[in-house]
């Protein structure tokens, strides 16, 4: 008969997806090498797959265990929230977090974090893929971005509302507060996560008669930046973000009635009442 799958025997394939190799693995879950070996064994015949291949030096993983890998963190984070259900102890918590987020919000989330859980691990992951199968299946912890609610399944909170501005190099020639007109002379420099090039602005400009020339669509607000830095190009961005560029960007107000970009965070229901995820939920409001 197979052998059953365990709670420990989950935590070894957790280990062992993260660090590809028996040895990390072992050292990570304070056990013996031939002991990982050995549950990695039993992995193997409880799921009826290989789990890790050789590749190299190191272990890589099969598609079955990628397809399995975020429930069974999932899993372990349950595991691990009624153990803590009780009383939740910041300096003695251990748990890695999956963040999906978009720019702005890094630097003070891991400040503020290092500070009161030093044992958190934070694991940031871009924006890109916006459905809640993420949330849903636990390969995301939480989710930080633009855009609306739809999901019964999926609780949010807004962060806050931004308003676009502006940003060019310093020493460029734009004026300080230029108007629609003199921005067309200049080639833009377009944030969007799914290519597209036009946007908000682009509805304003053609009420006035006017088109912008877009010369790169990148995906990140953080991407947008160091192409401006580095050439004529304008770029639209959120004022907090201009805000904490350093000092070869200068920004300026758009003299356009464009629509605040509303952020929020959201996590599944399930996490609700999980006291580290509150938690971390809490320092992220305040963070912002």
């Amino acid at each position: 008969m197979p052998d059953q799958l365990d709670l420990n025997l989950l935590r070894v394939f957790d280990a062992l997806l993260q660090d590809g190799s028996v040895t990390a693995a072992a050292e990570r879950l304070h056990l013996s090498i031939p002991a990982t070996s050995r549950a990695l064994a039993r992995l193997r015949r409880a799921m009826g797959d290989p789990v890790l291949v050789r590749a190299g030096r190191g272990l890589v993983p099969t598609p079955f265990a990628l397809r399995i890998a975020p429930r069974v963190r999932s899993l372990l984070d349950e595991a691990s929230a009624l153990i803590n259900a009780k009383e939740l102890d910041l300096a003695e918590l251990r748990r890695t977090f999956t963040v999906r987020v978009s720019d702005g919000v890094v630097t003070p989330l891991v400040n503020a974090v290092a500070t009161q859980a030093p044992g958190v691990v934070l694991r940031f992951v871009p924006e890109g893929d916006e459905s809640v199968e993420a949330l849903r299946n636990g390969s995301v912890d939480l989710d930080i971005g633009a855009g609306n609610d739809t999901e019964t399944d999926i609780r949010s909170v807004v962060l806050f509302r931004e308003k676009l501005v502006g940003i060019v190099r310093a020493d460029s020639p734009l004026k300080a507060r230029p108007t629609l007109k003199q921005l067309c002379r200049h080639p833009h420099v377009s944030v969007s996560r799914r290519g597209r090039s036009r946007g908000p602005l682009d509805t304003t400009l053609q009420a006035a008669g006017l088109q912008r020339h877009v010369a790169a669509v990148v995906p990140f607000f953080s991407a947008a930046a160091q192409l401006v830095a580095s050439s004529d190009y304008v770029g639209l961005v959120p004022q907090r973000l201009a805000e904490q560029y350093p000092g070869g960007l200068r920004w300026f107000p758009i003299s356009a009635d464009l629509p605040e970009i509303e952020v929020r965070m959201r996590w599944h229901a399930r996490l609700d009442a999980d006291p580290a995820q509150r938690w971390l939920r809490e320092t992220i409001q305040a963070c912002v």
